[in-house]
This record gives structure tokens, C-alpha cells and sequence, in this order.
């Protein structure tokens, strides 16, 4: 079937009109990415789905596609997949660079990747934090033999997939393929953390990685869309792990200020990190982030223990900083 085909099942009118299938949406997809769908088919595609609303077949279908689609990536040896999509302008400085660090420190493999808008709300902190960027499975394997963390970008992964995210300059809206890389989990890590900026897709999200196999997911409302925890809030933490559903992880300050209003001083990142600058509120959201990912990991049977571990890697940081 061509892109028209699936097009004329989602948009055929109402009472006719129906979703994709999973088979449907990853064959759609599928076009999508290899380039065989017309550019005014993929955006009549895309946004019809955006007008309705997309379906946990449609995004798993998507999310799939993706995954066949980036299919080199999966060499790598990644114990935690963690995608950064959002575009920043509603949160502070990227704490949770910090916190991935630490999971790192841990002995974990952790692979960071994305796009953030113009990419100054997290690539421009990275060579800072000792984060290699590797544009190639083999320069990806290197740095994370070396420091335990990477960070992809998106146009490495995908060049096809950037441009999709660029026709929201000329369709004024996002698509579902934001949501679908959040799931996309290119390396085939055993575990995945993603944040969502609304709610409903944490359901979305969590049923993809479910069925496309995942061991254990973990989705949650972060700071600006990201897997970041925001210590002055409870926390309702979405997917599954091993042995069932994830509980929710309680406030940990009596503080519910914005992330934008901790600082807006890009060298209090690293000076948190090197102890020269003290805030309880930046150190609550890297310790409570490295928690929620160390639990999600099954570094710890309970969030307690992971919380108490994450203290006490930070407390020994200072010797085992990144590569």
C-alpha cells in the first residue's frame, strides 16, 4: 500500500474514518521514513492524526517503524535509554545531566539522545559535564567504554527523522514523532526513562514500550517534558518494570517554586557539580532524577534505597568524575 492509502483511512470523513492499525502505522511509517511518501502526504498524514488525536496502535506502530529504522544503533551495549526532546523554554538548567552522570558513576551504560529545539537547552552544557557527543555506533561504543555516558544527536540517529521534527516550521504544530522518539529506544536498552510535558501521553508512551518489549519503562510529567524530577512535587511515575507497575515518588522539599526560578546561570551546573555553589533545591532535583533512574534499573528493590544511594554516589563524585 502506498502513504495515500493509509492517509484515506484516517481522513476519509466522518463515519468512514477510522485508526491505524499497529501493522498499518508501522507500514506507514514506514513510508515515511525511507522517503517513498510525498512531502504533502507526510504532512497530511501527521496532521490529521494531531487534529484527532493518536491512538496506542498508531504510536506503537510509529514508535516501531523508528526503531526498525535506526536499526544500526542496536550494536550498542546500553543498560539505560534516555531520550531529551523538549525545547527548554519552560525549565532552568539541565540538572538531569548531572543526575545521568551519576547513573553513569553507578557502573551503568547510559545513552542520551536528541533534539532540543536549537539545542542550546542541553548541548551546549555537554562538553562542561565530560559528555561525549558521537555521531557513529563506534564512536557511541568508545565513549561509553571510557565514561559510561553519551550523547547521540538526532541528525546521527536519523536525518530523516529531523526533518520531520523541522515541518513545524511549516505545519505550526508538532507531531506525533516528537512522542514516537521519546520511544524509539535506539539501542535497544533494557530500560527506558522519558518525560512528557502532558499528562495523556504517559499513557501512550507507556503502552508502546510494553508491547514493543521493553523490560521496564518509566514515564513521567518532568521538568519541560524531560525525565527530570521536581522535588517540590509529587511525582506520578508511569510503565513498568520486572516485577509490575512503578509506585509514585513523593515531594521531597516543601518547595514548589519553577525550575526557572533556581538560577539562570549556566556555570552553576558545573559549579554544583564541583561543590563551589550550594542550592537544596537544584542538589534535590539531581539526587531525586538519579533515584527515579537507579530504580528504574533495579539497582534498588525500593525508591527509599534508591534515593539513599543516589546521596551516596554524589558524596563520592568528586573522584569519579566523567571521561
Amino acid at each position: 500500500m502506498s502513504l495515500a492509502s493509509y492517509i484515506a483511512i484516517v481522513a476519509r470523513g466522518p463515519g468512514r474514518a477510522r485508526p491505524l492499525t499497529e501493522t498499518e502505522a508501522r507500514a506507514a511509517m514506514g513510508h515515511v521514513l525511507d522517503g517513498t511518501g510525498a512531502a504533502e502526504a507526510v504532512g497530511a498524514l501527521l496532521m490529521t492524526l494531531r487534529l484527532r488525536g493518536e491512538t496506542e496502535d498508531e504510536i506503537t506502530g510509529f514508535a516501531g517503524a523508528l526503531r526498525d529504522h535506526m536499526q544500526r544503533w542496536r550494536a550498542l551495549d546500553v543498560d539505560l535509554d534516555w531520550p531529551s526532546y523538549s525545547a527548554g523554554r519552560t525549565r532552568g538548567l539541565p540538572w538531569y545531566l548531572l543526575s545521568a552522570r551519576l547513573v553513569a558513576q553507578a557502573g551503568y551504560r547510559v545513552m542520551l539522545h536528541g533534539r532540543n529545539g536549537g539545542d542550546a537547552a542541553l548541548r551546549s552544557y555537554l562538553a562542561a559535564q565530560g559528555v561525549a557527543i558521537a555521531q557513529t555506533p563506534a564512536a557511541a561504543t568508545a565513549a561509553l567504554d571510557a565514561s559510561g555516558l553519551v550523547y547521540i544527536p538526532l541528525e546521527a540517529l536519523s536525518r530523516r527523522t529531523t526533518d520531520l521534527l523541522a515541518l513545524r516550521a511549516h505545519l505550526g504544530l508538532r507531531s506525533c514523532v516528537n512522542t514516537c522518539l521519546r520511544v524509539a529506544n535506539p539501542a535497544g536498552a533494557r530500560v527506558t526513562v522519558q518525560g512528557v510535558f502532558h499528562p495523556p501521553y504517559r499513557a501512550l508512551q507507556e503502552t508502546a514500550c510494553k508491547r514493543l518489549g521493553d523490560t521496564a519503562a518509566m514515564i513521567i510529567k518532568g521538568g519541560g517534558g524531560e525525565f527530570e524530577r521536581h522535588p517540590g512535587k509529587a511525582v506520578v511515575c508511569h510503565g513498568h518494570g520486572p516485577t509490575g507497575a512503578w509506585t509514585d515518588a513523593p515531594a521531597l522539599l516543601r518547595d514548589p517554586r519553577r525550575l526557572t526560578e533556581v538560577t539562570d546561570n549556566p556555570a552553576h551546573l558545573t559549579a554544583l557539580w564541583n561543590g563551589t555553589w550550594h542550592h537544596p533545591f537544584a542538589l534535590a532535583t539531581v539526587l531525586g532524577t538519579a533515584a527515579l533512574a537507579l530504580w528504574s534499573l533495579g539497582a534498588n528493590q525500593t525508591l527509599a534505597d534508591a534515593e539513599a544511594h543516589a546521596a551516596r554516589l554524589w558524596a563520592t563524585r568528586s573522584s569519579r568524575r566523567a571521561a
